[in-house]
């Protein structure tokens, strides 16, 4: 599977405190052409934190290190998981709760991710994040 092909990316950065990542959604702009949209970015410590969720959800899963630059294709269910994870653990400083979160979010139903992701991305977008930081045992 290509970039071209996937529904969501995934591309390595390099900050001054670490690696991160950023999650990208395919989306239709209103010209009728496709472009990846950023959804949200994964700070050094949950992309430490969640580097299991990351590696199994990249298509071939047999990246066993992520270079910095190139655009990684997400597998099918796992694309709305990750980015459930990417606006979960934005703001969070506990590692704990950000490893809690990964192995809620691998272990989840991708329908279900799918929907939680729609309801981050309406109006009521810090209620749902919030409902879902408790259901994934991120805050207590």
């Amino acid at each position: 599977m290509t970039v071209r092909d996937a529904s969501f990316a995934l591309r390595i950065v390099k900050r001054k405190a670490g690696t991160a990542a950023i999650i990208y959604r395919r989306s239709l702009k209103t010209t009728g052409e496709e472009r990846l949209a950023r959804v949200a970015a994964i700070g050094p410590l949950a992309f430490s934190a969640g580097a299991s969720l990351l590696r199994s959800s990249v298509h071939g899963a047999n990246v066993t290190r992520f270079a910095p630059g190139p655009f990684y294709p997400l597998e099918q269910d796992f694309g709305a998981r990750v980015a459930c994870y990417a606006l979960v653990t934005s703001g969070l400083r506990n590692a704990t709760a950000m490893h809690n979160a990964a192995d809620s979010m691998k272990r989840a139903d991708a329908t279900e991710a799918a929907w939680w992701l729609g309801l981050m991305s309406g109006s009521r977008r810090v209620r749902a994040i919030r409902a879902l930081r408790i259901l994934v045992e991120a805050v207590q």
